[in-house]
Order: structure tokens, then sequence, then C-alpha cells
């Protein structure tokens, strides 16, 4: 999951990048949805990637208008497998 907080709290900068070159997603990276604060000063994606440093170009070209957080996360159904009952405990 990306978190991401628009600078200066201003949606406007973003979407008119993204009218203009799209996501910019690099290889290895699939967009799945997101999700944006009613206020438009943060935006919750959850994107696929190969690994974390995947994002790493995608990051740089946005880097200037928002601010990033990354987060790896699993699945409820992965999770409940991982840590519930039966499982062992907790498993990195």
């Amino acid at each position: 999951m990306v978190i991401e907080r628009f600078r200066n709290s201003d949606p406007a900068p973003i979407y008119a990048r993204f009218a203009q070159r799209g996501r910019q997603l690099p290889d290895g990276v699939t967009f799945v949805d997101s999700w944006v604060t009613l206020d438009g000063s943060t935006c919750y994606q959850v994107v696929e990637a190969t690994d974390r440093q995947a994002l790493d170009p995608w990051i740089a070209a946005w880097h200037d208008l928002v601010g990033f957080e990354v987060l790896a996360v699993q699945s409820s159904k992965e999770a409940a497998r991982r840590y519930g009952p039966g499982s062992g405990g907790i498993k990195p």
C-alpha cells in the first residue's frame, strides 16, 4: 500500500500531471485501486510490485508533488493463514 500525501495538501498539480503523463508506473508495478480523502490531501493506493525497489522510479517521478509512505501489506486471507489458529504463531 502506498500512502501519498500531496504537498501543500493540494491535489490540483497531481491531477494536472496525471492528465499530461499518466500514472508513470515502471515495469513490474501494477496499479490495483486508489482512494482519495474528501479534503483532497491524501491518496491511498494499492499497487502490486515485484519488490519494494520496483517503486523507486515511480516515487522519483512524483516526489516533487507527493510525499510517499510505502507499506508492505497482505490480504486478510493471507494474514489469517499466517497468524490464525493452527498457524504456529507469527511468521515473517
